[in-house]
């Protein structure tokens, strides 16, 4: 049963693995997969009761059917968050392997983040008070508290515009002269902002056992996101770098992660120095660019949640494939040649270099990308005919 979108689908699909996807969205690209067996239609996600109730009902109608639990896959923090409160309900039916309680809950809230990251020795940016910052001239990163609920949030769609994960501020007197940033001041986390482009941005993925032994992993790298240095992935790359991956594993057992994960870090350019910046504890859309590129957590998971089985002796992948968001990275051009930092031919040969796969767009899995641009079409006839109506109007 996945509770998440066509990254995961197509990854799961890759490892020969049926896949139920269960959304709110009755046009959610993954339910058009060839790899999706099955749909499970959910209320909205702001009625979390009647939600769990579903897949509760439906986690037990399938364990009875195939005479065991069945694993269940989340892919944002929200359906984390939902799986996390309601463990003991849904673990009746599903298998599921979560972090203690207390990790959990430090890995949603990102302000509980910092104090117990710094408690288990793991480095991270340094967090500032609101009274420091009239005498912090160094930029700052803003980042809401808690993970969850966000996209229709007054931080994202106020705050950092409806783009982004974060805002970076010149300094703290600019941050603290801001009128809407002292408004939701107490949702906010303040942290001095790690130097750096979006090619310093690296991730460490893996999967643990119940006692946070690896059973595999892999490193990625950004190449570029919208908006740059606070916004989502546009071009990822998969990495191997054998001192990145010691630090990646060190912090994994430090902090005792379980189940899937992705460790966000970022290099300072000047010192070389590792910082943390997240911790998530679930799938996410690395995994499809993961397999293809020889390295399927999903699978890997799926076989330990079923089976028991471990991958035998270390897994190795190869970075051939790239993953694309075209639509977003075009818009990470236009942002960083604005600025004069990436030309026209630059761009295009970076998107030339290598073989790719995409966020929607798959030749073998073609299906939800044309229900995609049909709905794209769907709503933008509307808007074109009411501007065509409009410009008539005014010109008879």
């Amino acid at each position: 049963m996945l509770l998440g979108g066509l990254n995961l689908v197509r990854a799961l699909g890759l490892g020969g693995i049926p896949v139920i996807v269960a959304s709110p969205q009755p046009d959610w690209p993954a339910l058009f997969s060839r790899y999706t067996r099955a749909t499970l239609h959910l209320p909205p996600l702001d009625n979390p009761a009647a939600v769990v109730d579903v897949i509760a009902e439906a986690g037990e109608r399938l364990a009875q059917a195939m005479g065991r639990k069945i694993p269940l896959y989340y892919g944002n923090d929200d359906y984390l968050a939902l799986v996390q409160e309601n463990h003991e309900r849904l673990g009746r039916h599903y298998t599921v392997l979560l972090n203690e309680p207390g990790l959990a809950r430090s890995l949603i809230d990102k302000e509980r983040f910092e104090v117990f990251a710094r408690g288990r020795g793991v480095p991270v940016p340094r967090t500032l008070r609101w009274d420091e910052l009239e005498r912090w001239y160094a930029p700052v990163l803003v980042k809401p508290k808690r993970k969850t609920n966000y996209d229709e949030s007054a931080i994202h769609l106020r705050l950092f515009g409806g783009a982004g994960k974060a805002r970076v501020f010149a300094s703290g007197p600019e941050l603290a002269e801001h009128p809407l940033a002292r408004q939701l001041r107490e949702d906010l986390v303040l942290q001095e902002f790690v130097p750096g482009d979006d090619r310093q941005l690296w991730s460490f993925h893996g999967f643990a056992d119940e006692q946070g032994k690896l059973l595999a992993w892999f490193i990625g790298r950004k190449l570029r996101t919208y908006p740059a240095l606070t916004g989502e992935s546009t071009f990822l790359e998969l990495e191997h770098d054998k001192a990145f991956a010691f630090v990646g594993r060190h912090v994994a057992a430090r902090l005792g992660l379980r189940g899937p994960f992705k460790i966000d870090f970022k290099q300072d350019p000047v010192s070389s120095a590792w910082r943390v910046l997240e911790v998530n504890a679930r799938y996410n859309l690395w995994h499809n660019v993961g397999a293809r590129n020889g390295i399927n957590l999903p699978a890997i998971a799926y076989d330990y949640l079923v089976y028991g089985r471990r991958p035998a002796g270390e897994p190795a992948y190869h970075a051939t494939y790239r993953w694309l968001a075209l639509r977003g990275d075009w818009r990470a051009f236009r942002e960083l040649w604005a600025k004069g930092e990436l030309g026209f031919g630059e761009w295009v040969h970076s998107l030339m270099a290598a073989p790719k796969v995409y966020d929607v767009f798959s030749w073998s899995d073609p299906k939800p990308f044309l229900k995609h641009v049909y709905r794209e079409a769907r709503l933008r006839i509307p808007r074109v005919r009411t501007r065509m109506l409009r410009w008539l109007f005014t010109a008879s």
